[in-house]
């Protein structure tokens, strides 16, 4: 697990497949999203170097980022949310709906999947519902952006104060050559789409992805044109 720093306030935790992200009020630490299964002491490691650990605020229900919730959760006490819609899956009540795949994404999720543990995981003992438009105690007011598309609960978060954005797997950055990307893997690519041009209107200085590097700067300016470059894109 590679933790780089993005803002003093603001790491990055990437992983394998897919990255989280520590934010910093004073002593408390808030975890987007919990990696994958067996990475809950080295995550836990990276935020006590932080201060403590508060809460986990997942964006979706795929393995990838809620894998190491439960086990992070039991180590550390910390409260553990996700979307109302998502919840059941991240509990382990249901399974989640699979994607829709595109024949080209088939190859890349096989490949994803092959570095991920198999079997199952820890999954959250509590876990608090979000409904879009809540208001979380960190980061001077984080707003929980409900983006269907990628999953039915996909949610991101907006630090309109800091000019922080996390967007979840909505959004990528190319593996290619970094571009802003729609995510993939999705439910839904239409509903995907018309959620990837909300978060394009909310105006971040940073935007936080699921994969890729994040855009530390200008944000905002970036999102609208990969959102105007989609609008056909159906």
């Amino acid at each position: 697990m590679d933790v780089i720093e993005i803002l003093p306030r603001l790491h990055l935790l990437r992983f394998a497949v897919g990255q989280a992200y520590l934010w910093r009020d004073g002593d408390a630490v808030t975890l987007v999203d919990a990696g994958p299964p067996g990475a809950a002491a080295r995550i836990a490691a990276a935020a006590r170097s932080l201060g403590t650990l508060r809460r986990i605020v997942l964006t979706h229900f795929h393995v990838d980022h809620a894998g190491g919730a439960g086990d992070l959760s039991a180590l550390t006490g910390a409260e553990v949310l996700a979307h109302r819609l998502d919840a059941a899956a991240v509990r382990g009540e249901v399974p989640g709906p699979p994607p829709a795949f595109e024949d080209w994404e088939r190859p890349l999720h096989a490949k994803a999947a092959g570095l991920l543990p198999d079997g199952d995981f820890a999954r959250p003992e509590r876990l608090t519902e979000l409904s879009d438009g809540d208001v979380l105690d960190f980061g001077g007011g984080a707003r929980v952006v409900h983006v269907p598309g990628h999953t039915d609960g996909s949610i991101a978060l907006h630090l309109p104060r800091y000019g922080v954005l996390f967007t979840g797997d909505t959004v990528a950055a190319s593996p290619v050559d970094g571009s802003v990307i729609p995510g993939v893997f999705n439910l839904d690519r239409a509903r995907l789409l018309d959620s990837f041009r909300r978060l394009a209107a909310l105006d971040p200085d940073v935007a936080c992805f699921g994969h890729g590097d994040p855009v530390n700067g200008g944000a905002s300016t970036v999102l609208r044109q990969a959102a105007d470059r989609r609008t056909d894109a159906r």
